[in-house]
């Protein structure tokens, strides 16, 4: 079978969705399917592993001109939507232009990729969907609150998630949590939405933990690591508000931050303000996270915003214990007290308390890493993961068949 898997976003970067992209690529060709992965660069659309693309450029006179066309006002009446607008259009006639018309399934990985790839695909073409998140929540809560036509834009994102949510054969979500804000907050059929956790290459992480590295751990002092991306959504400012609290309690632990984002400079200067230059220690984007984690002792994910990150994963498989917050899918990840701590988002007191913790009673927080990646190793299984995916295509395929 010949598969595409999708994004509207930029391609390579450093989150989740692209990781599971080129896994999900690398099992799909172990079982003999021919896979294609498409996505943006800043000035192109194209297919990341082979030289097809499409120059931006080219098709800013096609985009205006289908644009000027449009019969709604309210496009052009709020700068967040007339810019989506303008975004997904082009990607649309970017992506039609690349031409979709040689594959057997179309698997896309959020709802803007689905949206538009539902308008251009081929008729027999059954088209699958992985939402890692909700784009309407994000964009609404930590882009657009601020906006003097803030209630347009929130109308436009929330017909936006509806439509990605249910242009595809089926819609399929990490967890629980967010299939319920699917069904609440955007109306989503409960039929259309097929829960699958992510399934994990666990081998080749552990076999990349063993990786040479010039990083070596500290004398005499305990690592806590957060990695991610650097922005609002992921809850870091409130880690180094917990960690300047932490050291007014001891100095036996020091913090790496692995990851990149907009939020890098201002996170550098927080850190200068609290005192914490010498504690804290930003290693931008590293393709040594296994290895690293194996040097860490406590993995922290402070997010306000989350559905199932891959970090948390990653930590899991590498048996460390973690502190995550409550946000999102993070409770059906991590049993509290059992395979790690859950503390409530945003709350910078109890996150340091519950480091603190951690920190003082060393068989415990080593208890908590072993039963994490028990667990992990099982419930991340990539053969399981795959095989349940393999039979969402297989019913795509027979239902989009059927609609013939």
């Amino acid at each position: 079978m010949k598969i595409l898997l999708a994004t509207y976003f930029v391609v390579p970067h450093t989150g989740g969705v692209w990781n599971y992209m080129v896994q999900l690529r690398k099992e799909l060709e172990s079982l003999g399917h021919e896979v294609d992965l498409l996505g943006q660069e800043h000035n192109f659309i194209y297919i990341v592993n082979k030289n097809r693309r499409v120059e931006k450029e080219k098709l800013i006179p096609l985009v205006n001109e289908r644009l000027s066309k449009h019969k709604d006002p309210s496009i052009f009446s709020d700068s967040f939507i007339k810019r989506y607008e303008f975004l997904r259009h082009l990607y649309e006639i970017g992506v039609n232009q690349i031409g979709l018309q040689h594959y057997d399934l179309i698997h896309t990985q959020d709802v803007i990729s689905t949206a538009a790839i539902n308008k251009i695909r081929p008729l027999g073409t059954p088209l699958v969907a992985s939402l890692h998140g909700s784009v309407a929540h994000e964009l609404k809560h930590f882009h657009i609150k601020k906006s003097p036509t803030s209630h347009l834009a929130w109308k436009y994102f929330d017909n936006l998630e509806f439509e990605g949510a249910t242009a595809a054969e089926c819609t399929i979500v990490a967890n629980s949590w967010l299939k319920k804000k699917l069904n609440n907050e955007y109306k989503v059929p409960n039929e259309q939405i097929k829960v699958l956790h992510y399934g994990y290459d666990t081998i080749t992480f552990l076999k990349r933990t063993k990786a040479v590295s010039p990083i070596k751990p500290p004398v005499n002092k305990k690592v806590i690591i957060y990695s991610g991306r650097l922005v609002e959504l992921k809850g870091i400012q409130y880690l180094l508000s917990s960690l300047h609290q932490l050291k007014s309690l001891r100095n036996d632990w020091i913090c790496w931050i692995v990851g990149d984002g907009y939020m890098m400079e201002s996170l550098k200067l927080k850190t200068n303000e609290l005192g914490l230059e010498k504690e804290v220690i930003f290693w931008g984007n590293r393709d040594d996270v296994p290895y690293l984690l194996t040097l860490s002792d406590i993995f922290i994910l402070p997010s306000i915003f989350e559905n199932q990150p891959l970090s948390v994963i990653e930590a899991q498989i590498a048996g460390k214990a973690a502190i995550v917050s409550d946000a999102g899918g993070l409770p059906d990840m991590v049993k509290h007290g059992v395979t790690g701590l859950i503390t409530k988002a945003g709350d910078s007191n109890k996150l340091c308390t519950n480091i603190n913790y951690l920190l003082e009673h060393d068989e415990f927080r080593k208890k908590l890493g072993s039963n994490a990646q028990q667990w992990g190793l099982s419930h991340w299984s990539q053969e399981k993961a795959i095989k349940n995916l393999l039979d969402v295509y297989q019913s795509s395929i027979s239902k989009k068949t059927n609609k013939k």
